[in-house]
């Protein structure tokens, strides 16, 4: 099995895959429903056929004894000429159609022969014409069945395997490729954030020589203290001379 690919046209591939099996599925199914019904009427004229010949070998076994004579009912005296059969279609499948069958029948004296050779003649016909019908009945039962069985592992391939496989593979490779988004998208932010921290340093030293300014601040206000100071003893003198 293929390694899955985890890309957006493996994905692509995948969903297409999915819906023509999705598509197929219902004819698949469609023509699995022909056969079965079809061959359960075929299987019932099988049945039917079968109890007619045995009906008919029952009735055979009556004859036994006269057929066994010598000289009265040889094989050179019912032949078949020709078998006559058409081909018909079930869903796709070709199948044969028995439509008749032709016997040559030797001539034979009447007056030699017993009166009941013409009799046997006549259900030996019968008989032989069931006989290929049923061969011929038999033959489509079969390959309705072979046809059958494939398409019920093809509808069981989609429906257990294909389908579900593919509904899995796209799945995959959503998560696959919505993780490598998201991905993409924290190392995008990451990759921000890196470039914002160096701008943030470069502001510190501009924040540190301000410092000293304030710091040189302070020395001026003290200085000035000491003139307040001064003028206390002036304000003083000012008094003791009122």
């Amino acid at each position: 099995m293929a390694k899955l690919k985890l890309t957006k046209n493996e994905q692509k591939k995948q969903k297409d895959s999915l819906k023509r099996f999705q598509r197929y599925l219902p004819t698949l199914m469609l023509k699995k429903q022909q056969l079965q019904a079809e061959i359960r009427t075929v299987e019932i004229r099988v049945l039917d056929l079968r109890e007619q010949k045995k009906k008919l070998d029952e009735d055979f076994n009556k004859w036994v004894a006269i057929f066994s004579e010598d000289g009265v009912f040889t094989p050179d005296i019912l032949k078949i000429s020709s078998m006559i059969a058409g081909e018909g279609n079930v869903a796709g499948v070709p199948i044969p159609l028995f439509e008749d069958v032709e016997f040559e029948v030797s001539e034979y004296d009447l007056v030699e022969k017993p009166f009941w050779l013409d009799l046997a003649v006549d259900e030996m016909k019968n008989a032989l014409s069931l006989d290929l019908q049923l061969q011929c009945m038999e033959e489509q039962q079969r390959r309705l069945k072979k046809e059958l069985q494939t398409t019920s592992q093809r509808v069981n391939l989609f429906e257990k395997i294909k389908i579900p496989e593919a509904k899995a593979n796209i799945k995959k490779i959503a998560i696959f490729l919505g993780d490598q988004q998201t991905a993409a998208v924290v190392r995008g932010k990451i990759s921000k954030r890196g470039m914002e921290t160096p701008a943030r340093s470069m502001e510190e030293p501009v924040r540190s020589m301000e410092t000293p300014v304030r710091g040189m601040e302070e020395p001026a206000r003290s200085m000035e203290t000491p003139v307040r100071g001064k003028e206390e003893p002036v304000r003083s003198m000012e008094s003791s001379g009122k």
